[in-house]
């Protein structure tokens, strides 16, 4: 599973480390769709508040795409087994579950979707 994205700030104070996944009009109203970046695959989902977030794709209790369940509530609920995962802290809500899935940043520009995948060495 990937670590946790971190990113770096520029001599400007910007956030370094971005890359562009999508566009907002990409994204259904509510639920995800799934991107890779740098060779991980990354769930972009808009919740039902309008937020996009960016997780980790694959669910930590099955290899199973969360990009696939449902989202509700701040959640995505996988479709195989319906553990929860809150779509801010990657932690699990539901069972079967246990163990987080990786959260990354993600900044909108200009009607594009931007996600940082940078891992610390």
């Amino acid at each position: 599973m990937p670590e946790t994205a971190t990113v770096a700030e520029d001599a400007t104070g910007e956030l370094t480390g971005f890359v562009r996944v999508c566009s907002v009009d990409d994204l259904p109203a509510v639920g995800a769709v799934q991107v890779e970046v740098a060779g991980a695959k990354i769930a972009i989902v808009r919740d039902s508040a309008g937020d996009i977030h960016a997780i980790d794709d694959t669910c930590s209790h099955a290899n199973v795409s969360l990009s696939e369940g449902d989202v509700e509530d701040g959640e995505i609920e996988c479709w195989l087994h319906g553990s929860r995962f809150d779509l801010r802290s990657g932690k699990p809500t539901g069972l079967p579950a246990v163990a987080p899935i990786a959260v990354y940043p993600v900044k909108i520009d200009g009607g594009d979707v931007f996600v940082a995948v940078t891992k610390e060495s």
